[in-house]
């Protein structure tokens, strides 16, 4: 199952491609502290509706996820 959403410059940028991004490029995508980011993760599990794949002790975060947030979507599917 994929996902189709148009994803912004700055975020297809820090993907370069990828399908999935570490914490910190997640944060500077959302324009949010990487702390924050895993403060909600820690505390609900999710961050802003997305919820993250555990990859050895990294947290890696959907592209097309974050794309359809930041296109004001919600992080819904």
């Amino acid at each position: 199952m994929s996902i189709k959403v148009e994803i912004p410059p700055v975020l297809a940028e820090i993907s370069a491609g990828r399908d999935l991004i570490q914490t910190s490029e997640f944060a500077q995508a959302a324009n949010r502290s990487s702390q924050t980011i895993r403060k909600n993760y820690c505390l609900t599990g999710e961050c802003f509706g997305i919820r993250p794949v555990k990859f050895g002790n990294r947290l890696l975060w959907p592209v097309a996820k974050i794309a359809a947030l930041l296109n004001g979507e919600g992080a819904t599917a």
